[in-house]
């Protein structure tokens, strides 16, 4: 497993629609093994293929209270009221964004054998599955944007532990 550099924008590969993975074979289960490693390493909570430079129908989510997901192919289904939130990227490092989602989002693909798996998802699992399979149709967060005063630049962290001298 790998640690995979993340694309920023305005890397060309962000805005490409991904293609669909006709099979699931050994290089898709390497590659899914270093996005989560990348994933991890990154403290993010979805990560989408062409963040880490493939053009693949390739999404992970590793979301607080959820089981770490693997999808293959995914799309959303259905979608169901909306609700404002405060979304970052790890594409777009350093800001967050006020933007509508959707409350309640069911989609659809493949886990990582292959097996169709249908998911029904609410709040913040629901914001992440929208949030990445907009990254494998070429769409940032952003896009989403209904002014540009809804964007806002974030300041790390600031180290307040005493500095040796």
């Amino acid at each position: 497993m790998a640690v995979l550099p993340i694309r920023v924008v305005p890397d060309p590969v962000l805005r490409q629609k991904a293609k669909r993975v006709k099979a699931i074979d050994k290089s898709i289960r390497k590659l899914v093994n270093d996005m989560q490693e990348t994933l991890h390493a990154a403290s993010g909570v979805g990560l989408a293929a062409n963040q880490v430079g493939i053009s693949l129908r390739l999404i992970v989510l590793n979301v607080p209270e959820n089981e770490c997901k693997v999808i293959i192919n995914p799309e959303i289904i259905r979608r169901t009221g909306e609700r404002i939130v405060n979304e970052g990227c790890l594409s777009i490092p350093g800001y967050v964004g006020e933007i509508k989602r959707s409350e309640l989002v069911r989609i659809k693909g493949q886990d990582s054998k292959g097996k169709e798996i249908r998911i029904k998802a609410e709040g913040l699992l629901a914001e992440v599955l929208e949030h990445e399979i907009d990254h494998i149709n070429g769409v940032l967060y952003v896009d989403h944007l209904e002014s540009q005063d809804k964007l806002h630049k974030i300041e790390p962290p600031q180290d307040t532990s005493p500095q040796a001298e």
